[in-house]
């Protein structure tokens, strides 16, 4: 006899992860537009470095922590961890991102699967008591659906690093068939981020280094011409 498990959680995590739902996350380079503006980027070692330094400990520790109040209840918690994650973030088109972006799945969320989370979420940013970062948010929302944690943090970095190689491709760094060669290469990078982001405890565990990245960032709010609004 087969067992039959619910495909519900599943596929709230496609759909959340899909980049056909309206998060806006299509007009993030997350800094590379600034780097391709100084010269040649290879693509690979750019997307490593923000796994490691930023979307693991940074962004994926936000998303962990954000789930597991969710989870206990504890909303204490998730604004403690929003508020944290909006503080590591050092730029300032980067923050806007982040919760511009956080805000419209929210608000997307609320309208399509409905519920307590959602709606608390969104009373809460409302009110300015949370930013309502991206991660946060996405954290919150796959914990309110029944995806397990794990599943949670893995799924949203492949779609982080998968928008970044589709911004490369955009910005005309790499063809189609290279991005997702990128992407197949990259999976250790994505485990070991995964589980940097499942150690944190607490939210002064969330943290971001990529230096370079920053400075690309700040450059990048001053261009004259962006096709990114990052």
């Amino acid at each position: 006899m087969s067992v039959r498990t619910d495909p519900g959680p599943l596929l709230a995590q496609l759909q959340l992860t899909d980049s056909a739902f309206p998060s806006g996350r299509y007009t993030l380079s997350y800094g590379l537009e600034g780097f391709v503006q100084e010269g040649p980027v290879d693509v690979t070692a750019y997307l490593v470095d923000l796994l490691c330094h930023s979307a693991g400990p940074g962004d994926g520790r936000a998303l962990v922590l954000a789930h597991r109040a969710v989870t206990a209840g504890d909303w204490d918690a998730l604004v403690a961890a929003d508020r944290r994650l909006h503080a590591v973030k050092l730029n300032r088109e980067i923050r806007a991102a982040a919760t511009r972006t956080g805000r419209q799945v929210l608000d997307t969320a609320c309208l399509v699967f409905g519920g307590p989370v959602p709606d608390r979420l969104s009373d809460l940013v409302r009110a300015k008591a949370t930013p309502g970062n991206h991660a946060v948010v996405v954290g919150a929302l796959h914990a309110a659906s029944g995806v397990g944690v794990e599943n949670a943090v893995t799924g949203d970095l492949f779609s982080f690093a998968s928008g970044v190689a589709s911004a490369a491709v955009r910005l005309g760094r790499i063809d189609f068939r290279r991005a997702q060669s990128i992407l197949y290469s990259v999976r250790d990078e994505i485990g070991h981020a995964a589980r940097v982001a499942l150690a944190a405890r607490v939210p002064r565990d969330i943290h971001s280094s990529t230096p370079a990245a920053d400075a690309a960032s700040a450059a990048h709010e001053r261009a004259a011409a962006r096709l990114f609004t990052t």
